[in-house]
């Protein structure tokens, strides 16, 4: 114990420096800027493009249901079935429905055994409604049965036909023959003066009609 010192300026010199150590942080938290309301969203949506470039990664595996890749040891995949799904979602294409032409000539020619009926059908329907002769009626009328005509054989030599394939081959040939004939049939028999006379299907039209 040195001389002149006492017991009490001994503790308070060794309390002191603490004390002050405890007032200078609490002045230095005092004095600290607090902080900023705006900080906190920022930081927020600067860790939002991360996380989102995260979900977008995952989303479209989650999507899609894919599978990762199997591994080297693992059993291949089974083939997909031949058969014809219980439940169909789409329409098939006819027999014969591909194009007429390749695929690299322009499109009329794509399409030819279509536009060769349509314009057949569609001169007859003009002469019938222009009348611009005698018999124009049942020039026209037989034009378009005709041309009804032509898309059955049409369907039946060419193998490809376009658009002019609707339903299968078969449906496609009784459909067209049978409407062509009636239609050339009916227009042979029209009055006056017919160019076809069967008592037979005469009596039909007259049973038909009453």
């Amino acid at each position: 114990m040195g001389a002149g010192t006492s017991p009490a300026d001994r503790a308070a010199a060794a309390t002191g420096p603490a004390d002050g150590q405890a007032e200078d942080a609490a002045d230095t938290a005092a004095e600290a800027p607090a902080p900023d309301a705006a900080d906190g969203p920022a930081e927020v949506g600067a860790d939002a493009p991360a996380a989102d470039a995260a979900d977008g990664a995952a989303a479209p595996e989650a999507r899609t249901g894919s599978h990762p890749e199997p591994g080297p040891g693992a059993a291949p995949a089974s083939r997909r079935s031949r058969r014809f799904p219980s439940f169909t979602r789409d329409t098939a294409r006819p027999e014969g429905g591909g194009r007429a032409a390749g695929g690299d000539a322009p499109a009329p020619a794509r399409q030819w055994p279509l536009l060769a009926v349509l314009c057949t059908a569609g001169a007859g329907l003009l002469i019938v409604a222009a009348d611009p002769f005698d018999q124009a009626f049942r020039i026209g009328t037989i034009l378009i049965g005709v041309a009804l005509m032509g898309g059955a054989v049409l369907r039946l030599v060419v193998p490809s036909v376009g658009m002019l394939a609707v339903r299968s081959r078969f449906t496609d040939l009784v459909t067209y023959g049978l409407l062509g004939v009636l239609i050339v049939m009916l227009s042979l028999m029209a009055q006056p003066k017919p160019w076809l006379d069967i008592p037979v299907l005469e009596d039909a039209v007259h049973f038909t009609i009453r």
